[in-house]
């Protein structure tokens, strides 16, 4: 009896960590799983600007390229881009691809109005 429970409890042990392994090893590899990551701070989505140079701002994670409208942009060492685009009057499409190293891609569409 006393030989039994020692196995369960090294089992136990075991147990504990190789999942303790595995879960470590997905939370490190979530950025190669999800892909790039892009985050538009500005202009909003659907935005009526008033004036027809504006800035398009955000943060870009897990990337190897970014462009804007096929056009490269590029981005500081913390990720952050800021480019400025002249709108034409009337409904203007924005878009921003990001592609990382293993071929993911993302792609952030918006829809500005100028007036």
């Amino acid at each position: 009896m006393q030989w039994e429970g020692r196995r369960l409890v090294r089992f136990g042990i075991i147990a504990v960590v190789l999942f303790g392994i595995i879960g470590y090893s997905l939370f490190e590899a979530r950025f190669l799983i999800e892909g790039p990551i892009v985050t538009v701070t500005g202009p909003k989505e659907g935005e009526v600007a008033t004036s027809s140079l504006i800035e398009i701002t955000g943060k870009a994670q897990n990337i190897s390229d970014i462009s804007l409208n096929d056009r490269k942009i590029f981005i500081d060492e913390e990720g952050h881009f800021s480019e400025q685009l002249l709108l034409s009057y009337g409904y203007n499409i924005l878009t921003l691809k990001a592609k990382n190293r293993f071929g993911r891609e993302t792609k952030k569409v918006l829809e500005v109005v100028y007036q």
